[in-house]
């Protein structure tokens, strides 16, 4: 039985401009990995509505999961909420819940929880809640779609307390061994061994020493760690 799959979505003009850099993909890669669900894809888009309902209603129906980050905050380009909700045609409104949420937080802190803030208590309707120890204002999840921040320290909080949500699989082990051999030397050998173990995944990953002496780091990965340790025997073997 295959784990389940996912996508992540990454929403925001700044990522794409380059002025802020993206540490949510990163992040959540290394979380799946460790659960058991296979990131197959990832696509960044802008602040704009027709692209972000295009590609939720396409990652959507190709994978088990699809994890967004960006856009749910309290400001005018914040669209991402209205976008799911568009994406799956149902209605967006303040959701009793999640105001409550923010009432409360709010008030602890003595601000006002004006229009802006209660821009981020709008869920679409049918959607559960991802809880955020952080900053208070939830995600959500409709259907198939995990919607979260895109703060780093925000998302990675609504990150484990949804992960303990879902269907996981079987996570996947990776082993490396570094070859002091440029990839011309060694594509031959290394495309034989990847034919010999066809249920692993063989990487070559180059790089070049301060020596000008190149070189690869080969990564092998599976989910049987007894096939794993023999094919290290046997990739060591073979550039011995």
């Amino acid at each position: 039985m295959s784990n389940p799959s996912a996508a992540m979505l990454v929403i925001g003009d700044e990522i794409l401009s380059g002025r802020t850099r993206d540490a949510n993909m990163h992040y959540l890669a290394n979380e799946l990995t460790g659960v058991g669900i296979d990131l197959k894809e990832v696509r960044i888009v802008s602040d704009e509505r027709v692209a972000i309902v295009d590609a939720v209603r396409a990652l959507s129906s190709a994978y088990d999961n699809v994890f967004t980050s960006g856009g749910i905050g309290p400001t005018h380009d914040d669209i991402t909420a209205d976008c799911i909700a568009a994406a799956f045609d149902v209605p967006i409104d303040v959701r009793d819940d999640a105001r409550a949420l923010l009432q409360a937080h709010y008030d602890r802190s003595g601000q006002e929880l004006n229009a802006p803030r209660l821009r981020m208590a709008r869920i679409p309707d049918g959607a559960t809640l991802i809880d955020n120890p952080v900053s208070t204002a939830p995600g959500f999840t409709l259907r198939n779609v995990h919607v979260m921040a895109g703060v780093p320290k925000v998302f990675q909080a609504m990150v484990a307390s949804l992960l303990t949500k879902l269907t996981t699989g079987k996570p996947l082990l990776s082993r490396t061994l570094r070859i002091d051999r440029g990839e011309g030397d060694i594509a031959g050998p290394l495309g034989e061994f990847a034919d010999e173990f066809p249920d692993l995944s063989v990487g070559s990953y180059p790089f070049q020493q301060s020596t000008g002496q190149y070189g690869s780091n080969i990564v092998v990965r599976g989910q049987d760690t007894n096939q794993l340790d023999r094919a290290m025997i046997r990739l060591e073997t073979l550039f011995a």
